[in-house]
């Protein structure tokens, strides 16, 4: 890459970040649904909240992995993770229950508190934590804006299948 690739920024990671966090949510209720009522629709539901506390959350951890990521083996930023994830929760679950906007309630679970967060997570949580870091985050941070893009002529791709349309119409 030349000199004009530019890391992305904050808002733009936060973007992505929250866009994942959202999008598996509504997948693991949907396998959650699944795996708890055999549910064939395979309905998956989250709240706009998500985006907020998800964006949020994973551009925490991408600091923490940051500072971490020489100090301290994986399995221990994973479990850091966790435990960031449940304190964010509860946090976030408390901050909206004020206003009756929670969108989770984790009372019929036996291992909750308050309501606001569930040992049963647990093990979702590190396997989402270790996901995120290796996946999430740190492709994230190998994204780069490039200056000179010219966004209106096409890539070299996009010529070569448009080329390719062209030359099997004319046949």
């Amino acid at each position: 890459m030349g000199s004009s690739a530019e890391p992305l920024s904050p808002l733009s990671r936060w973007y992505i970040y929250a866009i994942h966090g959202y999008f598996c949510e509504v997948m693991f209720t949907a396998a959650w649904e699944f795996a708890v009522n055999f549910n064939w629709k395979f309905p998956g539901v989250t709240s706009v909240w998500a985006l907020f506390i998800y964006g949020t959350s994973i551009m925490v951890i991408e600091k923490m992995y940051i500072f971490l990521k020489d100090k301290c083996r994986t399995l221990t930023r994973c479990v850091l993770y966790t435990l960031w994830a449940y304190a964010w929760e509860f946090s976030t679950g408390f901050i909206l229950r004020q206003f009756n906007a929670c969108p989770w309630d984790y009372s019929s679970f036996d291992y909750d508190f308050m309501g606001l967060i569930t040992l049963e997570y647990a093990i979702p949580w590190f396997c989402g934590s270790l996901f995120v870091e290796k996946m999430v985050i740190r492709n994230t941070l190998r994204l780069r804006y490039d200056e000179n893009g010219d966004v209106s002529s096409p890539s070299a791709a996009f010529r070569a299948v448009i080329e390719c349309l062209k030359s099997k119409k004319t046949k």
